[in-house]
């Protein structure tokens, strides 16, 4: 019942019961009467007892009228309620709503699905005990923040990009009765703000590692030519030292081919691929030579795929050999697929995990760039390739990883632009 329907409805009463105060000092002074006005009074105490029941049958039904008012405006109240939640459980972006003592009153399902909690766990609890930092720290010190991008981590240990507002929640006579928390996750613009950076980044390194193979090829030429010629009359004493200078100058050889394969632009050779025959063929060669490596493939019913199965074979096999290096005591190579869609169409994941040491967060971001290495004899260039042939084939990697080893997973459109 709203506030102007309970005027209204006390208002009659009272004058109720003022009517019935003075019908009953009406009564017993006409009662308490001489006998000779007996029976005038009895009339005039009938005229007004009428009078009387007359309005109280008009007060029930202003009573009745009242109650079906009362009936609509709940009704009301309800669908306006019901429509509200409707809208908080449909925006994408989490909200949660928290009282003056800091606990939760309120969580949208998109809150749950990315902070992972549940929000029949949360209600009525501290915000310290369901939300970590850095949100406990903004909450704590109840600040208007219209916009802002923070790192966090959740329960299972995923670390997100957040964009949020923090802001006090009022009610309707502008009284501060809490706070309310409006998020984001960001983490996949991210990740493609990211790539698009490191996609520029490398095409820079690209043409100065062309320019710096052409200009090392042609000394390292006349090297192999006077190694040769050093050989064929050098006495049997020199020849480990000049065996030794064709090695490395073989090693440089190497070095220079992944420059130019780098530095070169990709020209696919497209045709229709069998990703699993592929995937297959790559596990052999790699893990031939380690029975201590275990395998778990689910990488049944994928579709025909369009791209150059000679590029892709050297990348699959880049990464899987990574993998099985991160495992020199044994482990397991995990390799899955799965399908998703979203705004941008369909796509295929293949995910490459490993059970290894894993990669610290200090250089989880240099990986892909080129002659960032972090084995004795490595180059640097190979997952800086890697990269390089995904893109080309209109596709995207990303990598996760703790102490407990890595993941990486490359996306690829079920109808890739090639």
């Amino acid at each position: 019942m709203n506030t102007e329907m309970l005027v209204v409805y006390s208002f009659l009463l009272l004058i109720a019961i003022i009517i019935l105060f003075y019908l009953v000092r009406i009564f017993t002074r006409f009662h308490s009467g001489q006998k000779r006005l007996e029976k005038k009074d009895v009339s005039q105490v009938g005229f007004v007892v009428d009078t009387f029941h007359e309005l109280v049958s008009k007060l029930k039904e202003k009573e009745k009228e009242l109650e079906v008012l009362r009936q609509k405006a709940e009704d009301k109240a309800l669908a306006i309620e019901g429509y509200n939640e409707n809208i908080l459980q449909s925006v994408p972006s989490g909200v949660i709503s928290f009282d003056e003592e800091m606990r939760i009153t309120k969580a949208n399902q998109s809150a749950e699905k990315i902070l992972e909690m549940k929000n029949e766990q949360v209600i009525g609890q501290y915000h310290t005990d369901v939300l970590s930092k850095p949100i406990t720290d903004l909450l704590n010190e109840r600040k208007i923040i219209e916009r802002a991008e923070i790192s966090y981590m959740t329960p299972s240990g995923k670390r997100l990009w957040l964009g949020l507002t923090l802001s006090p929640l009022k009610d309707s006579e502008g009284r501060t009765i809490g706070q309310i928390l409006v998020f984001t996750d960001l983490t996949h613009l991210k990740a493609i703000e990211s790539q698009m950076e490191l996609r520029t980044r490398l095409l820079s390194l690209g043409e100065i590692s062309a320019g710096i193979a052409h200009e090392l090829r042609n000394p390292m030429g006349v090297i192999v030519g006077y190694t040769k010629l050093l050989s064929k009359k050098a006495d049997d004493s020199l020849k480990p030292a000049i065996e030794a200078i064709s090695k490395e100058v073989s090693v440089m050889d190497r070095i220079i081919s992944d420059f130019l394969s780098f530095a070169k632009p990709a020209e696919l050779t497209i045709s229709d691929i069998d990703l699993k025959m592929i995937i297959e063929n790559c596990i052999s060669s790699v893990t031939a030579q380690r029975a201590d490596i275990n395998l778990h493939l689910t990488i049944e019913g994928l579709p025909v795929m369009k791209g150059d199965e000679v590029l892709l074979r050297q990348a699959f096999t880049n990464l899987i050999q990574n993998a099985v290096e991160a495992m020199p005591n044994g482990g397991t190579l995990t390799i899955g697929t799965s399908r998703f869609k979203d705004s941008t169409g369909d796509f295929l994941e293949l995910s490459i995990s490993d059970t290894g040491h894993g990669i610290s967060g200090d250089i989880k971001d240099k990986i892909f760039l080129p002659f960032f290495t972090t084995k004795e004899k490595g180059t640097g260039l190979g997952l800086a390739i890697v990269h390089k042939i995904i893109v080309s084939h209109g596709g995207s990697i990303f990598v996760d990883s703790s102490d407990e080893g890595t993941t990486f997973r490359l996306r690829f459109p079920i109808s890739p632009h090639v």
